[in-house]
């Protein structure tokens, strides 16, 4: 009896369960995008205006409050990651043709292993995506927060947040708002008084301190 056909059978079965969370489950999505497009279809945010992306931090961040009568765009589906704004870009980037996009995703990504390189090239991949058909406007890095819920993942977090620094900062279309230094006390610490009880969203403090890193590019 010839055993390679069985262990190649055996081999493809005990791997299959980590090729298959390799690959993305993207319909999860669908209500989220269901949304989003049942708002377009009443009215159609503007062109050449701001859109916020990215993960929950954004789609709890009331923009109405934090920049009152500048009716930005709102994107943000919890527990995203990078990998889904790219994925959905032809759903919620390019039908408003922004002019300038804060994107904050790399937080779950970390959070449920992917590798700092990963996270790197993920929003590499996510700028040619959007500057292939959009190469005028402006992305900004929203960098991952140091949060009292996932200290434990700072270290890969902030080497993430470092080479997209340093990627943004090569390239005249990008930037990177500094939202992490007035997160972090004189101890090194997330401050406490930015979050919610869970320790991982922002409250409505820690949503002012970001507003006042993000200030200079809003202003270009």
């Amino acid at each position: 009896m010839k055993l390679y056909p069985i262990l190649t059978a055996l081999i493809f079965a005990l791997n299959a369960p980590a090729q298959q969370a390799t690959l993305k489950n993207f319909a999860k999505w669908d209500r989220a995008m269901k949304t989003f497009a049942e708002e377009d279809a009443k009215q159609l945010p503007k062109r050449d205006h701001v859109l916020f992306m990215g993960s929950s931090s954004v789609r709890k961040w009331k923009l109405d409050q934090s920049f009152p009568g500048k009716d930005y765009i709102n994107r943000g589906f919890g527990g995203s990651e990078i990998v889904d704004s790219t994925h959905f870009s032809e759903a919620i980037i390019f039908p408003y043709h922004p002019r300038l996009i804060f994107i904050y995703a790399g937080d779950n990504d970390v959070h449920r292993g992917r590798t700092v390189n990963g996270v790197f090239k993920d929003f590499q991949a996510f700028v040619e995506t959007v500057h292939a058909r959009l190469p005028r406007t402006r992305i900004v890095y929203l960098p991952i927060k140091p949060s009292i819920a996932r200290w434990a993942f700072w270290p890969e977090m902030k080497q993430a947040n470092e080479l997209i620094a340093a990627y943004t900062a090569k390239h005249k279309l990008l930037g990177y708002a500094d939202t992490v230094s007035p997160m972090l006390g004189t101890d090194g610490q997330p401050r406490g008084e930015y979050f919610l009880k869970d320790g991982l969203h922002l409250n409505e403090a820690g949503y002012a301190a970001w507003v006042r890193a993000m200030e200079s590019f809003l202003e270009e």
